[in-house]
């Protein structure tokens, strides 16, 4: 594993074998997860995710092909340890795409077209 910075002033852990595997949640105790599918040609982009009326405090995740045995590949981003509520998921560059909801002790999973784009501000 390496880090590195890059334009938004933070560092990055790389992981290579992200999305080569099953993925691990971690809900409960109030927190939930989001698991946001997208078409191949957004693998690799980075979606930030932002509580709605925080957008300065922002978190992404990579889109990555993660095997699903008996099926297609999907290609989808995760965010756990998510505390409950309403997100703000940003195109990556960086116009609001949508927004959703997450509950606590639980995992949402939607499509990427299937974010609600009536609540947000660029709709």
């Amino acid at each position: 594993m390496s880090g590195g910075a890059h334009g938004h002033g933070h560092r990055h852990d790389v992981h290579h074998d992200a999305g080569q595997g099953p993925v691990v949640i971690d809900v409960g105790g109030g927190a939930g997860a989001l698991v946001l599918r997208t078409g191949a040609d957004l693998v690799g982009a980075e979606i930030d995710i932002t509580p709605v009326g925080d957008d300065d405090h922002r978190r992404h995740v990579a889109v990555h092909t993660r095997p699903v045995p008996g099926h297609a590949p999907v290609h989808a981003a995760v965010y756990d340890g998510l505390a409950a509520g309403r997100y703000r998921l940003w195109w990556p560059a960086g116009t609001v795409a949508g927004e959703v909801e997450v509950r606590a002790d639980s995992v949402t999973e939607l499509g990427w077209g299937e974010l609600d784009p009536a609540a947000s501000p660029s709709a």
